[in-house]
């Protein structure tokens, strides 16, 4: 939630098609934000990449930063040529945290009246796969903002930390929570409690990253993997998502449940009895997405 510095979101940052959102904007060049950039990558046009884009602010999660992340998020939610998203930031920060001159005169009552922060996990309603090519510093809200993807790679440089308790308050956006299932309660409770970082490295031995990359070619694999994840089926995709998220929600029990019904629906499509086909057959499998 907090860091350094990152301006006050307002909930106007929700993305348009849920409830009480404007409409998207279309986003054919970067010229239509003025606090991130984006752009279609791979040899097929199929990965949404958008970058985080305040340098001076070390990505500060401003109001504005924060309404075009979600409306990128959105259009490349809806554009079927997308099957998957890289979101990343600048080489020395990929978000410092939240700006504590906008946030030091709230009250409770402003916090619980507005469900200030509330918007910030829209990202976790994207269907599609979004991974953090994470370089620089991920601090508070910046660490909550990766936590949020479904992959993380870091660049060898990256710092990951949730400092707020230096500031006199906590995390506020799923801080304590995704990081406690991310890395175990030990490392998540040392963290929190002393606002000490961790380096790419041990973010990676404790399970928040899954793989750290040279700081030059860290977007450049993440598009890669999001390439090889945008050519398969995106309705079968969508599915192994859902279901593997399940498993921080659910019981065991429940969550297997959950899998076999997700397992027998893709029997329902047509990119199932393609894939099992073209292994049969020994081709490459031609996926519609139906």
């Amino acid at each position: 939630m907090a860091a350094l510095r990152v301006l006050q979101p307002s909930v106007r940052a929700l993305l348009g098609t849920w409830p009480g959102c404007p409409a998207p904007r279309s986003f054919a060049s970067s010229a239509a934000f003025e606090y991130i950039i984006t752009a279609k990558k791979g040899k097929n046009s199929n990965v949404g990449l958008v970058q985080l884009n305040r340098p001076k602010a070390l990505n500060a999660l401003c109001d504005g930063l924060m309404e075009e992340l979600n409306q990128a998020l959105q259009a490349f939610e809806e554009d079927p040529a997308v099957g998957a998203i890289v979101l990343t930031g600048g080489e020395k920060a990929f978000a410092a945290g939240a700006d504590i001159k906008e946030m030091q005169n709230l009250t409770f009552q402003d916090c619980y009246s507005s469900k200030f922060l509330s918007h910030w996990d829209r990202l976790t309603w994207v269907k599609k796969p979004v991974i953090a090519a994470v370089n620089g510093y991920a601090l508070g809200g910046g660490c909550e903002l990766a936590m949020m993807c479904d992959i993380i790679y870091a660049g060898e440089k990256a710092q990951f930390g949730q400092p707020e308790i230096l500031i006199g308050t906590i995390p506020g956006a799923g801080g304590t929570q995704r990081l406690t299932r991310a890395v175990g309660k030990s490392l998540a409770m040392e963290m929190v409690l002393t606002g000490d970082r961790i380096s790419a490295q041990d973010a990676k031995q404790a399970g928040l990253v899954s793989k750290v990359l040279p700081v030059e070619t860290l977007v450049e694999e993440a598009v890669k993997c999001a390439e090889k994840i945008a050519s398969n089926s995106k309705i079968v995709t969508a599915m192994a998502k859902e279901s593997v998220n399940a498993a921080f929600e659910m019981t065991l029990t429940e969550g297997i449940k959950l899998e076999k019904k997700l397992f027998y629906s893709t029997f329902a499509t047509e990119d199932r009895k393609e894939g099992m086909s073209a292994f049969v057959e020994k081709r490459k499998a031609n996926f519609k997405d139906q």
